[in-house]
């Protein structure tokens, strides 16, 4: 006998139009071709396209510590093609190899450099060794720009001509996207399941404005057959989730530490009990710091307002099928980035204005600290008030679909918390990279 723990309602003709819309929306973009650029190119500078991908390997702060070069996104734009590979010392540290490969006007003419970090070093220590190491193999292919002359230790970039100048000359526009699939299927002999899931991304970015969108989704389905050899019955018991969510966030720079721009977004939720959800409104951010030092340290105050639709897939515990409530949020994050370690922390709040006591309060805070040469520190935490779960289902859940996590559950409350420590001694000449075996 055959027990489906419930039934999922297909698919509306609503959803996909939803979906549809903000897709169409987010998509209108120049044809793609082989020009890709960053948001800022300098007339006359080497043009550098760089493949990192190992730890420290932070881009945005690569292109704002090296600003006398123009950065592409694709190797056949390039002048000058950066290959970043890593391999572990056996002193704990990381062994970076550089090699600059000429292309167009510098075929021919490659370089190799090396930089290796010790094992008691900090991100932002790997960081900034590996950001100068970047540059000083630069120099020499730089050194034959137009722009040579006007490379100092400080070098004060025309931000907005440059941007101007590169909305012209760039036919993709900006725009970056981003396209993955996924799944995977396996089983034994009372149990079965598969998976299948994939996500977008689309998304401009200017010193004056940027628009990021992205879509993801994911179907599962679980099968477990269980044997009463007493009763002499078999009973199999199906878990089925459909999850997809969309999200469009626009934002206009106001300066160096204002912000404004609006979200909107779009998404079903089997364990939500969503069938479809809908919500959209205006948002502001205040950075303490000024933007231009957010690779390094930031402190931000962001406040939206939004209304928020919901179509629910069965009855609610407030005997709903259909609502739309406003609301608004809050969020609060820190981040540092510094020699000595790094910390970082959040609070994200959204009350529901109908109802000030529907609220839900989350907190989040993480630091790693070097406290001598080769110690350190780590602790994470977070915890969060739930006072919004307005969406669970009036019906009881079987014991079945508490373990099988079918559904949501009501709680006041989620916590967890982790804490290590860590500390490496011996040689520090430990830089030998040895790979056999």
């Amino acid at each position: 006998m055959t027990v489906p723990i419930s039934q999922l309602k297909d698919t509306t003709m609503r959803q996909w139009l939803t979906l549809s819309a903000l897709t169409v929306f987010c998509m209108l973009a120049p044809p793609a071709t082989a020009q890709d650029t960053t948001e800022a190119t300098i007339e006359g500078a080497l043009l550098v396209f760089m493949d990192c991908n190992g730890p420290s390997c932070d881009f945005d702060h690569f292109r704002r510590e090296i600003t006398w070069v123009s950065w592409v996104r694709q190797p056949q734009d390039a002048d000058v093609h950066l290959l970043i590979t890593t391999q572990r010392t056996g002193g704990g540290g990381t062994q970076y190899t550089l090699d600059y490969i000429g292309r167009r006007v510098f075929e021919g003419q490659g370089d190799t450099l090396s930089f290796t970090s010790n094992g008691t070093d900090t991100s932002a220590e790997r960081r900034e060794g590996l950001t100068q190491t970047i540059a000083l193999g630069l120099v020499r292919y730089a050194a034959g720009t137009s722009v040579a002359q006007q490379i100092r230790i400080n070098f004060d970039a025309p931000l907005a001509e440059v941007a101007d100048q590169a909305e012209e000359e760039d036919p993709w526009n900006l725009w970056v996207f981003n396209v993955n699939a996924n799944g995977n299927l396996g089983g034994e002999s009372l149990e079965r399941f598969y998976s299948v899931g994939g996500s977008a991304r689309a998304n401009r970015t200017s010193e004056e404005f940027k628009i990021n969108w992205r879509l993801n989704g994911r179907t599962s389905r679980d099968e477990f057959d269980f044997v009463d050899e007493e009763e002499g019955i078999d009973t199999t018991y199906i878990n089925i989730q459909k999850n997809w969510g969309t999200e469009l966030l626009m934002v206009w720079s106001m300066g160096e530490h204002w912000s404004l721009g609006g979200t909107s977004g779009a998404s079903h939720s089997t364990f939500g009990n969503r069938d479809l959800s809908i919500a959209a409104g205006p948002a502001i951010e205040f950075n303490i710091f000024p933007y231009s030092e957010s690779t390094r340290k930031s402190f931000t105050f962001l406040y939206s307002v939004e209304m928020a639709a919901f179509n629910y897939q069965l009855i609610t515990v407030e005997g709903k099928l259909k609502e739309v409530l406003p609301r608004h949020g809050l969020e609060v994050d820190i981040e540092i980035e510094q020699p000595w370690g790094s910390v970082g922390g959040g609070i994200d709040a959204v009350q529901y204005l109908h109802d000030p006591k529907v609220h839900n309060v989350r907190l989040n805070v993480g630091m790693s600290i070097r406290i001598v040469r080769g110690l350190r520190f780590n602790v994470g935490a977070n915890l969060a008030r739930i006072k919004d779960q307005f969406f669970l289902p009036a019906e009881e859940l079987s014991p079945a679909e508490v373990l099988l996590r079918r559904r949501a559950r009501e709680t006041d409350f989620r916590y967890g918390i982790g804490v290590g420590i860590s500390y490496q001694f011996g040689s520090q000449f430990a830089n030998i990279v040895n790979p056999r075996f």
